[in-house]
């Protein structure tokens, strides 16, 4: 089972309880069977399933709860509490020295999107604001410096790496000395063979020679419960590492390699979201778990909007809401939401969207917007900023210059038409916007 269908069969169990006349004993125990049923599917371990259901049937049942509270609610909250218990509670963080450089090591085995992580992991500093480089010293695998030197070009980053080197260790000292003046320094290694003893000892010859500040295994997700094998193995040849769980998308059985890692005490410090680079977030078992269930993540949310960098000047949200919206003004807001992630993810953070909207519609509206950012693409600068301007023929031009047809184009205009109202009406309730008050009379 997916973590998709995973979080949606955890939200139905819930919904029964809110849904049902009283929540009986009965109520309860069917809620710890279909929990059962849904992590079961997800591939965590039998004996961690029996151990949560019980302690959440005990607590739903024998609890004293807060008066002000229902029942539902109670219940609710014993689910969120275990299910963010078994997955680690606290999260760890991968702490950044500052005044020096900060050198991480990823080890994994062949396939586990070691060097997409290394990438990932790169970016998700370089937007902090960090000077960051990565090394290559995989001299094992064809085309593994290729690989992360496209991934590393597409975000500016700086990497070494040789793809003719046979020597791991020189190549790492090499770009260490070459990068004396990065805050972080990823290192990419090779994963040789699926023998974790072989790949063990691997790690530990250049982490002696490297002395990087941290190691981090980077675990398949896809491979279910089986990633407590390395985790272990990992967690007990070194206790400074922690667990970077990759390829956490629609298709990974990602239930069993979370509970699987977290129950071998080697910390989870972040996960892989999905194929893009910026798919990466620090592991914060509360925040994951509020979204499977449903309750979405604003925190998380608003973080990827500081990330996005959407910043609205003063003068041009004074403009806006005095009506002058233009085309170019809309179609940088289409850019900053996709800089953002799929929009169904972005939905999925805010509580009450997660699983109430079909896959069909948020499918619709990924590719409706795509649309309407080349439709403006298609457009003169004077048609930007004067949509007036647009005739039938004009509509007609830029239907073809898009590749979509002229309802679609006048779609796009009844939508900017809506977005120029909407700016009014804020203007005239004087609504606060950005933590200021715009005045009637501006």
């Amino acid at each position: 089972m997916s973590l998709e269908r995973l979080g949606s069969s955890l939200y139905e169990s819930l919904r029964k309880v809110f849904r049902a006349p009283v929540v009986d004993e009965e109520t309860v125990k069917q809620l710890a069977r279909d929990i059962q049923r849904a992590l079961l599917l997800a591939d965590v371990n039998v004996k961690l399933v029996l151990e949560i259901s019980k302690r959440i049937e005990d607590r739903a049942l024998k609890e004293k709860f807060p008066a002000g509270i229902s029942r539902r609610e109670h219940v609710t909250k014993v689910v969120y509490e275990e299910l963010t218990r078994f997955l680690g509670e606290k999260p760890v963080s991968l702490k950044i020295k500052t005044g020096k450089r900060n050198v991480f090591m990823l080890v994994g085995i062949q396939g586990s999107g070691k060097t997409t992580g290394a990438a990932k992991l790169a970016r998700y500093f370089q937007k902090r604001g960090l000077k960051t480089a990565l090394i290559c010293t995989d001299t094992f695998r064809p085309g593994a410096y290729a690989q992360l030197e496209q991934l590393a070009k597409r975000v500016n980053i700086p990497i070494y790496g040789d793809p003719k080197a046979k020597n791991a260790i020189k190549t790492a000292s090499e770009g260490l000395k070459r990068f004396n003046s990065q805050d972080v320094v990823i290192i990419d290694t090779a994963g040789r063979h699926k023998d974790e003893k072989n790949l063990i000892a691997e790690m530990k010859m250049l982490e002696k020679k490297i002395k990087p500040d941290e190691t981090i295994l980077v675990v398949d997700g896809t491979i279910g419960q089986q990633a407590a094998i390395q985790a272990k193995a990992f967690n007990e040849a070194t206790p400074i590492g922690s667990i970077f769980v990759a390829k956490l998308d629609g298709s990974a059985r990602g239930g069993g390699a979370l509970s699987a890692v977290a129950t071998t005490g080697a910390p989870i410090k972040f996960i892989g979201t999905g194929e893009k680079i910026n798919d990466i977030e620090p592991f914060v078992p509360s925040r994951f778990v509020g979204r499977l269930l449903g309750m979405g993540d604003l925190e998380s949310l608003l973080e990827k909007v500081r990330e996005a960098e959407v910043k609205v000047p003063e003068k041009k949200m004074r403009a806006f809401l005095s009506g002058k919206f233009t085309l170019t003004d809309m179609y940088e807001q289409f850019e900053a939401m996709r800089s953002m992630g799929p929009i169904g993810r972005l939905l999925k953070m805010i509580p009450g969207f997660s699983y109430n909207i079909p896959d069909e519609i948020m499918d619709t509206a990924q590719d409706r917007l795509e649309k309407w950012r080349i439709i403006i693409q298609s457009m003169t600068p004077k048609e930007k900023e004067k949509p007036k301007t647009l005739t039938s023929s004009r509509i007609r031009r830029v239907a073809r210059g898009s590749g979509t047809t002229e309802k679609e184009v006048k779609e796009l205009l009844e939508q900017y038409s809506m977005m120029k109202k909407m700016m009014k009406t804020l203007r005239r309730k004087k609504f606060s916007f950005l933590g200021k008050k715009f005045p009637k009379s501006m």
